[in-house]
């Protein structure tokens, strides 16, 4: 195991952790057996492989599902047999919603329904301005002194019901796409949670009677768009008992995140992060990737010892099945963020980690628990050699296979 490591040139060091949400793949015949990462054109993260050190991590445990809130937070060190309460609660601390201890949160998505099938997770991607129109009217119509609707960004939102039970089984809507949704439909999974289960599949059905009928919602269908016409409550659980990464890591004095995912959000400030946020940050394949980029160097340079670069763009693309777009936003997060980083910051004091938190394959279009490659580079380290990176590559890197905090602790101290 890695032990702490409390070296005077460790604790001053200055750690830049760089996301790319879904980012791992699988081999495709449509790019001759190579997976996205082998077939796209990234030299700053072969750089970045080929000057530092290389592995493998699993950030999905034995028995959880292979979420971002999962895969995440285990990437930084938390245990998710002692923290993991789904993603409601981090997405209401992302948007400043202050939770009782009986208050169970849930990710609400504005989803697309066409007849027997859920058209897509997403709506068609969204605007915040929409789904906060579609979010109000909601609110006007089926809330009451028990439910209230939060907005948060573009399709993905938030659903707070006071005296819930977490103890439900819902399905995330973008595994399921074009499947027909009644089969997945909100269950119990204990008896003392059948109210709670009933109440949540009888919003779904109210949602499915009001939504379609916005006049938000009959534009959209008359420009070919697909419209929000339900929603899709997941995700729930309690307000997390998480320590903050200073508490736990003596490296880390003043951290922030910089994402445009409610969700990061949230586990960044339940981790004691500052919120960057940077404008044209959009969670898509447009993000504004340079902004982000200027965001992370002048936080280093301006105080800050650790920074969680997070970009979604290739998860979306994944859970589109666009190996096209995934392909672009791989590139685009090498081009457009990671290299100006490194042309900026290599000679500083600074330790870099790239890694993805998941695969998203394009295939599958959903996320899996498979193991995911990762690099770590600071100025002198030991290189070993592996000279790209990718799936198949950091399979030989030097830290081997790594699990649950064991990526943290030699992110931190090697």
């Amino acid at each position: 195991m890695l032990r702490l490591c409390r070296n005077p040139k460790h604790l001053n060091m200055k750690h830049l952790i760089i996301l790319g949400d879904g980012m791992a793949d699988w081999h495709s015949p449509e790019l001759g057996d190579k997976t996205l990462l082998q077939y796209a054109d990234t030299p700053a993260m072969d750089w970045i492989a080929a000057n530092g050190k290389t592995g493998m991590l699993t950030t999905v445990p034995d028995g959880f599902h292979p979420g971002s809130e999962v895969a995440n937070s285990s990437i930084l060190g938390y245990d998710q047999n002692i923290v993991y309460e789904g993603r409601g609660p981090l997405e209401a601390a992302a948007i400043g919603v202050e939770l009782a201890p009986d208050d169970l949160a849930l990710r609400c998505n504005l989803v697309c329904i066409e007849g027997d099938l859920l058209k897509n997770h997403s709506c068609g991607r969204l605007d915040t301005e929409e789904g906060d129109i579609l979010i109000k009217y909601l609110n006007e119509h089926i809330a009451n002194e028990r439910i209230r609707f939060y907005t948060g960004v573009q399709y993905r939102h938030l659903l707070v019901i006071k005296g819930g039970n977490k103890h439900i089984h819902c399905t995330p809507p973008h595994d399921i796409p074009l499947k027909p949704w009644r089969d997945y439909q909100i269950k119990a999974e204990i008896k003392e949670a059948e109210d709670t289960a009933a109440l949540l599949r009888d919003l779904v059905i109210k949602s499915q009677a009001l939504l379609p009928k916005h006049t938000l919602n009959i534009l959209r269908a008359r420009e070919g768009k697909d419209m929000a016409s339900s929603i899709w409550p997941w995700g729930g659980g309690y307000r997390p008992k998480m320590k903050t990464l200073a508490e736990q890591f003596p490296q880390v004095h003043r951290g922030a995140v910089i994402t445009a995912v409610d969700l990061i959000r949230g586990i960044g400030r339940y981790a004691g992060l500052d919120v960057i946020n940077v404008e044209g940050a959009t969670g898509l394949y447009d993000t504004n990737y340079e902004g982000k980029a200027a965001a992370a160097i002048e936080a280093l340079n301006n105080g800050y010892d650790f920074v969680y670069l997070h970009v979604e763009a290739s998860d979306e693309a994944g859970h589109d099945g666009s190996i096209a777009l995934k392909l672009r936003t791989i590139e685009d997060l090498d081009h457009r963020l990671i290299s100006p980083i490194l042309k900026e910051m290599r000679n500083a004091d600074l330790k870099i980690a790239l890694l993805p938190d998941h695969p998203t394959p394009c295939e599958l279009r959903t996320h899996t628990a498979e193991p995911i490659p990762f690099a770590i580079y600071h100025s002198g380290i030991d290189a070993d050699s592996v000279q790209t990176f990718d799936e198949d590559a950091c399979q030989l890197g030097a830290y081997g296979h790594l699990h649950g905090d064991e990526f943290i602790k030699a992110f931190l101290n090697s």
